[in-house]
């Protein structure tokens, strides 16, 4: 059975930094990746980023690009996110993903929110203020 542990988020102010981290045990063999959704009150989840557990390759959606960086960490199944220069428009509730057999791209959030192989963490929140 898969599991998704989060760990991290939490409070800051405008141009600040916190980093995301989420643990995977029981994942499937081959293909995986692992990013993350997020979702803020009263809006549709969305794609923050993901990556490429084989061999690295990372994604990232617009509202990110430039300020987040995903990375695979020393161990195989554990991601971090690192979120630099957050906004108040960062604000949401940030979910750990993992699935299989979809290839990271702009078509990778809709593909893996909507396939039944997708596992997502229980969240972890991140609130910037201004």
């Amino acid at each position: 059975q898969v599991r998704l542990v989060e760990s991290g988020g939490g409070s800051v102010q405008a141009g600040g930094s916190l980093r995301l981290s989420c643990s995977a045990s029981g994942l499937y063999r081959d293909n995986v990746s692992m990013g993350w959704f997020r979702q803020a009150p009263g809006k549709e989840i969305e794609g923050v980023a993901a990556i490429l557990l084989d061999d690295g390759r990372t994604y990232y959606y617009d509202s990110v690009k430039g300020r987040f960086t995903i990375s695979q960490d020393g161990a195989k199944h554990t991601v971090s996110l690192q979120m630099n220069s957050l906004k108040p428009e960062d604000t949401a509730m940030y979910y750990c993903v993992a699935t299989a057999g979809e290839n990271v791209g702009s078509g990778w959030f809709s593909r893996s929110f909507g396939s039944k192989a997708t596992r997502r963490g229980e969240g972890t929140q991140v609130t910037v203020s201004s």
